[in-house]
């Protein structure tokens, strides 16, 4: 049986520790299994990546982001190497965390359900489909 990897642990503690407002709230609306029963988790490790939040049952990165990820390379590169590995992506601006709350957790119902399951990329969402294994 394969143990904790401690430095992993670590670094995701310390991440959950300085989560920002709309990261603290979306986090009050999906912990405890309180959307629709599906567990989410913060800061999850996938490779040498970490998550903000992510459901290992349907296989979901949810991702809350201010504007310094704006055109990200790393983070093109960060979703490319979640999907290659099995998850699909969810990207959402702080702002609608906080303003559009409801907005923000019915898409990630529909992502769970299998409702939306093609990739948008808008200036305010971005979905990414798991990439299809051969």
């Amino acid at each position: 049986m394969r143990g904790a990897n401690e430095r992993k642990t670590v670094k995701a503690r310390r991440l959950r520790q300085v989560d920002n407002d709309a990261e603290a709230l979306l986090w009050s609306d999906l912990r405890g299994r309180r959307l629709n029963g599906l567990k989410f988790v913060r800061q999850f490790a996938i490779g040498p990546y970490y998550a903000d939040f992510a459901c290992r049952e349907k296989m979901l990165v949810v991702e809350v982001d201010g504007s310094q990820h704006v055109g990200s390379e790393y983070d093109q590169k960060r979703n490319e190497f979640m999907r290659i590995n099995g998850w699909s992506v969810a990207r959402f601006w702080n702002v609608d965390v906080i303003g559009e709350r409801e907005a923000v957790l019915e898409t990630i119902l529909a992502a769970c359900e299998g409702r939306l399951s093609e990739r948008v990329s808008a200036a305010d969402f971005t979905y990414l489909p798991a990439a299809e294994r051969p």
